[in-house]
């Protein structure tokens, strides 16, 4: 049944780490003013605390399944002028607070951020610091690549507040690591883990991914072995995204023969769930686990898990700015996207002007439908308004839904089951009315499931 299942749902769709999502982002309402005006009816609502997303986008190597906004560059001399540009921007912002705001959340994102010198990261931390007070309760984290990872890196972002790490792992075969080109070996993911703990990190992320090119059952249970022996606090277990329309030839090192068929392709997401399941972590959300200790899956169990363009998040954060290329705030009124090449954000911050690309500033309408798909990727359950229970397409899909096993629906109160769980992206997709209304001419999205 569950293979039959996998073929019926296993269609295009978006990941919803917003709604509406990128593609229908409307620019009829959104501008630079407008943007601001968002922000500052956020802050007057929810308070005067900030939480900051900051992309480093350089790399020395690509990696072959990275989706990511990257540049790949050798050159160090890079690292100063960005700096710069992100401390620039964020006077910008602040320029229009009345007062001088709190922030809750750093997460340093990529990319690379250890491709930057470990004392440039420190002048980016308190150039932040020096203007923004720093919440009693914080939680600072980063994106490290074991290989350019140093224990001073550790150290120095220890020392400035910083006590999560997120190490992309993705997979320990040694054929894949070779043809997705991102070689490292597990003594060297154990020592970066290691000097972590060491220095007092509480919680460490490893990032795994299952849909890779030349993965097998046995690779896939080997990394597994090898990650439960490190025995993190936390594992993203992700979805390959295989999107090479969007992405170019960097998804094109290997051929389509290369990736698992869709229904192998899950078989390795449930061998890694149930491995994780048997050792003692809990699943949380979508794509997430954690040991009971983990402040995520605290945060799922009394209900204030939240998700953004960040990912999975312990507290609701109502005003997310995001600095560097590429980036994307959320002032959950609006979003708003930076620039994606780093000469055209430069040359705007050092104009004076926010580097803003595009945007959506949300009706009334799209904050119910947030709310929504928020509570079940976060909840796996929600209290569906009104109007949608009265929505014939809506009731007729939850209907399908339901004889197929994937959620319980008693009154207005929808719950997702646990064979369900899977298929979270495609419940969500019965309540997008934006991609209902406008369904896509051309591929825009990954596979659900």
């Amino acid at each position: 049944m569950y293979s039959e299942l996998l073929k019926k749902y296993n269609v295009p769709g978006p990941r919803y780490t917003s709604y509406p999502t990128v593609p229908y982002w409307d620019d009829k309402t959104y501008g630079g003013d407008s943007w601001i005006s968002s922000i500052k009816k956020s802050v007057g609502e929810f308070g005067n605390v900030l939480s900051l997303y900051i992309h480093m986008p350089y790399c020395e190597s690509l990696c072959t399944f990275c989706g990511c906004n990257k540049r790949i560059t050798k050159n160090h001399e890079v690292e100063l002028p960005y700096i710069n540009g992100l401390l620039k921007e964020l006077k910008l912002y602040l320029d229009h607070f009345d007062s001088k705001p709190t922030i809750k959340e750093i997460h340093l994102g990529g990319g690379t951020p250890t491709f930057f010198k470990p004392e440039n990261l420190k002048t980016l931390i308190d150039g932040i610091l020096d203007r923004i007070e720093k919440a009693e309760e914080h939680a600072f984290s980063f994106e490290a690549n074991p290989v350019n990872t140093t224990k001073e890196h550790l150290q120095v972002l220890f020392d400035l507040g910083f006590r999560r790490v997120s190490l992309g792992i993705q997979d320990f075969d040694s054929k894949v690591q070779f043809i997705i080109n991102r070689i490292q070996s597990f003594e060297l993911v154990k020592e970066v883990t290691d000097n972590a703990r060491e220095i007092g990190y509480t919680s460490i992320n490893y990032d795994v991914i299952y849909g890779l090119p030349l993965q097998t059952r046995e690779s896939i249970e080997d990394t597994f072995n090898k990650v439960l022996k490190l025995r993190p606090e936390r594992i993203a277990y992700y979805s390959y995204a295989h999107v090479p329309w969007i992405k170019g030839n960097g998804q094109r090192r290997y051929a389509e023969d290369d990736l698992p068929k869709e229904d192998v392709k899950r078989s390795f997401y449930e061998l890694g769930r149930q491995q994780l399941l048997a050792s003692g972590y809990n699943e949380i959300g979508m794509d997430h686990f954690g040991l009971p200790e983990d402040e995520l899956f605290q945060a799922m169990e009394e209900d204030t898990l939240h998700r953004n363009f960040m990912g999975y998040i312990p507290f609701v954060s109502k005003n997310l700015i995001g600095l560097g290329v590429s980036s994307i705030s959320d002032s959950w009124y609006g979003f708003s996207q930076n620039e994606k090449k780093i000469d055209d954000y430069l040359n705007k911050v050092n104009e004076g002007k926010l580097p803003l690309l595009k945007g959506h500033i949300l009706n009334d309408e799209d904050i119910l439908i947030r709310q929504v798909i928020l509570d079940i990727m976060c909840l796996f359950r929600v209290i569906l308004p009104v109007e949608f229970i009265l929505d014939n397409r809506i009731k007729e899909q939850l209907q399908l839904f339901e004889a197929d096993g994937l959620v319980e629906l008693k009154g207005n109160e929808l719950t997702i089951t646990e064979l369900g769980k899977p298929f979270l992206r495609n419940v969500c997709m019965i309540f997008d009315l934006r991609l209902m209304r406008q369904k896509p001419e051309t591929k825009l999205f990954s596979m659900t499931i």
